[in-house]
């Protein structure tokens, strides 16, 4: 594919000479965003029923390593160390690492509405992972059932892609939707056969996608593979800048596309049977963070990525509190990301239909 078949609005395109910004080096975003997610992590610690103040917080989390006077309430400690700050720590953790595989996929792709919820890869590892759930194992065996469904997924889709030549972005979105529907009446036929009172009420609330059950054990669960792909995916998002120039020249530059692609893609797939293990299917992260961190700093993934990760962890984190505190009962936070993600959708549609129903030129 030549330069001129690349997707604008997932691939970086940087001119010779142009103005400066003040985004032009990673840190200054990096930074900013690091801060936004600090405030937002802070507030999620300290809004609930039990109201914290952000002070108390501070010295509670600084008292567990350092020799502090206690000047807080035992029951404030036991609210935030016990019941917050896990489910603080793992929607920061699913964030990042769900913002991470939309904008690696984004790029690979070289298309604007490619994500792992729209590729299917999601109900890939909903489906690997209820099997899990039915045969009644869970921890490390969850996280590979889910890997094993993501990467099938992500393979059909891209063995339909390949089989019918001359529009791929379309057979990707399309491929998708197959493989996604797919997958997901074999998890309907699985949950239709579960048994009703030990299996499938389990099963069901997983699916919906929530934090409700999050723990300190949870977290080390999703962070081995999360922070193991994503810390591959990081090291590597320079190369994506070069797999955006074409095979030809990426081939000439020392790098091989295809191996490149296959590993970036078994990253991704890692990333999301993490988060599905943990949390159920969470969907859209992946399809908006990516499009708002482009608007603000550009599309260079040197950039995007890691301003990826931290828009993602405040953005779930933002979400997952809302999803607790907007009524008595919570509401999983799997319905709130598509409440916001399919409208979103929607507008990319609308904004890329040309690309789609045409040619990639």
């Amino acid at each position: 594919m030549t330069s001129s078949a690349v997707d604008r609005a997932a691939v970086p395109e940087v001119p010779v000479s142009r103005r400066r910004t003040v985004f032009d080096h990673t840190a200054v975003p990096v930074l900013g965003f690091t801060a936004v997610l600090v405030v937002v992590a802070l507030a999620a610690l300290a809004i609930g029923r039990y109201t914290v103040p952000p002070n108390e917080i501070v010295r509670i989390l600084l008292g567990q390593f350092l020799p502090l006077a206690q000047t807080w309430y035992p029951q404030e400690q036991t609210v935030i160390l016990e019941v917050r700050l896990p489910r603080v720590l793992l929607s920061i953790l699913l964030g990042a690492g769900l913002a991470l595989t939309g904008a690696v996929m984004q790029a690979v792709f070289r298309n604007p509405l490619a994500s792992a919820q729209v590729l299917g890869v999601s109900s890939g590892a909903s489906f690997g992972g209820v099997l899990v759930l039915l045969a009644g194992f869970g921890g490390a065996a969850l996280v590979g059932g889910a890997f094993a469904g993501g990467v099938l997924a992500l393979a059909l889709v891209v063995a339909i892609a390949r089989a019918v030549p001359g529009a791929p972005l379309l057979m990707i979105i399309l491929g998708g939707t197959v493989v996604g529907a797919m997958f997901q009446a074999m998890v309907s036929f699985i949950t239709y056969i579960a048994d009703p009172y030990s299996e499938l009420p389990s099963i069901v609330f997983w699916l919906m996608g929530s934090l409700a059950t999050a723990s300190y054990t949870k977290v080390l669960t999703a962070a081995v593979p999360i922070l193991l792909a994503g810390v591959v995916v990081l090291a590597l998002r320079w190369r994506l800048n070069i797999l955006a120039m074409g095979d030809e020249d990426a081939t000439a530059l020392g790098i091989e596309p295809r191996r490149m692609r296959t590993l970036l893609l078994v990253c991704v797939a890692l990333i999301t049977a993490g988060s599905v293990s943990v949390a159920g299917v969470i969907g859209w992260v992946g399809l908006v963070v990516p499009h708002l961190v482009r608007m603000l700093v550009g599309t260079d993934n040197r950039r995007v990525l890691p301003v990826s990760a931290l828009l993602g962890a405040a953005y779930l984190t933002a979400i997952d509190t809302l999803s607790r505190s907007l009524t008595t009962a919570e509401i999983p936070i799997g319905i709130l990301t598509a409440i916001i993600g399919a409208p979103f959708f929607v507008i990319l549609l609308i904004r890329n239909r040309s690309r789609l129903w045409g040619s990639d030129a």
